[in-house]
């Protein structure tokens, strides 16, 4: 990698220059801004994980369920170190490892192939209570936790229901699944869609995209005993 290609585009000011490489309608704009902010605020100052430790048993996971615009995604694993920068303008071609979904054997950092919706959030609650059975902890006794990032709309899908309701139960409090909340569906429940959550006793908490404070302290405090799931508002409902 061209490190000071790197340097050059690793502040949050830069994102939209980055996403702005990837050409293309294919890239679900949308989609991808509304994951922006929180992408950008889970990898600047909650996962520890790096393109160091990316393959390190004790790194935190982060799986991108809304695998259909990963613009974003990509734009944040770029500016963070994982891609070089060069990659990005090639997305999608045939010999590029950026897919218009993303593929976990193709880019460093990518711990799922995604596209499909209703698969991330299972995976997730899995890779937790894998991580929990091997006993795995860090240097400091924290165990690595597992993040997902979830649309509203997917949450219709009924193996995500299985696993919010099995989650709970198994007190996976290593488990966190973001959920950007874009208004794009009604969900079949009433009070909203951290209702789904909160009824099978997760823990559950809001804050709005761009606010970046308020996402981090949703995402790091306490949640012993239960997973934790955080209703994330799009910008522009910010």
């Amino acid at each position: 990698m061209d490190m000071t290609t790197a340097a050059a585009f690793s502040r949050y000011a830069d994102l939209p220059s980055l996403v702005g490489l990837m050409e293309g309608d294919e890239k679900h704009f949308e989609a991808a801004h509304s994951t922006l902010d929180v992408i950008w605020t889970l990898y600047d100052r909650i996962l520890r994980v790096s393109p160091e430790t990316a393959d390190a048993p004790d790194r935190d996971r982060f799986l991108l369920s809304k695998g259909h615009g990963p613009a974003a995604y990509y734009a944040v694993l770029a500016a963070k170190g994982f891609l070089d920068v060069s990659t990005l303008r090639g997305w999608g071609a045939y010999d590029s490892p950026l897919g218009f979904h993303p593929d976990r054997t193709l880019a460093l950092g990518v711990e799922i192939s995604s596209g499909s919706l209703g698969h991330g959030l299972p995976l997730a609650l899995g890779s937790a209570l894998g991580l929990r059975a091997q006993g795995i902890r860090r240097d400091d006794g924290t165990r690595p936790r597992v993040v997902v990032l979830v649309g509203d709309g997917e949450l219709q899908e009924g193996s995500n229901h299985e696993a919010i309701a099995a989650a709970a139960r198994l007190g996976a409090d290593n488990l966190t699944a973001v959920v950007v909340d874009n208004r794009s569906a009604t969900p079949p429940w009433p009070g909203g869609v951290g209702t789904r959550f909160e009824v099978e006793g997760w823990e559950v908490r809001s804050a709005r995209g761009r606010h970046h404070d308020a996402v981090h302290r949703a995402l790091t405090e306490p949640h012993p005993g239960r997973p934790l799931a955080v209703v994330v508002t799009t910008p522009s409902q910010s």
